[in-house]
């Protein structure tokens, strides 16, 4: 018996700020590279999971609150780029208000269905988060994403 994977929410979420205008194939995932260089250029867009939200009980709408972390690092310096991690964070501000970016059919990995980002926004405005050991730039921020599995 074959099994069909199962759509979740880090998946959905990844798909959606990848497609986003001015997001580069590649710049969003769950997990922050290693290697800094690789990312330098443009920053990263870390889907860190989900931290709220509530799925609906009678019918296949998932409403969860994803955090999302914008990174930039300048690997020649210790000084972090706070204005390039912001402008990455703006990005995905934007991609909440794109209505031509909602409704889109998102293509996942192989083998799983397709999803749908029905409405997005943020549940918190974007924050700058001091202090890192390696210099990077880093703006948090809660996207609230709803989602249908197609």
């Amino acid at each position: 018996m074959t099994v069909t994977p199962k759509v979740n929410t880090e998946l959905v979420a990844v798909a959606w700020l990848s497609s986003a205008d001015g997001i580069e194939p590649g710049q969003v995932a769950t997990t922050l590279p290693a290697d800094a260089a690789a990312w330098s250029e443009n920053g990263f867009l870390h889907v860190v999971g989900a931290v709220g939200g509530t799925p609906q009980l009678y019918f296949p709408l998932r409403e969860p609150v994803v955090q999302v972390d914008a990174y930039a690092v300048n690997v020649s310096s210790g000084k972090p780029p706070w204005g390039r991690a912001a402008s990455l964070m703006e990005l995905v501000v934007a991609a909440t208000y794109d209505e031509a970016g909602l409704q889109r059919v998102l293509t996942l990995r192989p083998g799983y269905p397709q999803a749908r980002v029905l409405t997005a926004h943020l549940a918190s405005e974007p924050r700058r988060m001091p202090g890192d050991d390696a210099s990077f730039a880093r703006f948090q921020a809660d996207l609230a994403l709803h989602w249908i599995t197609l």
